[in-house]
């Protein structure tokens, strides 16, 4: 028994992290254009501030 429940709070601790994974994956797809788009605009705001 003791075996059994040992792998079983493998299983779950693998499906937790799998399931953060998910989470992160799609919040970087969701706002990779808006970082994107920012870290653009902090770049030309550097380059016309060294005209």
């Amino acid at each position: 028994m003791k075996k059994m429940k040992k792998g079983q709070t493998m299983v779950e601790y693998i499906l937790i992290v799998s399931l953060i994974a998910i989470a992160l994956i799609a919040a970087v797809r969701v706002f990779s254009g808006k970082i994107g788009e920012k870290f653009e605009e902090a770049g030309d705001q550097i380059e016309d501030a060294g005209n």
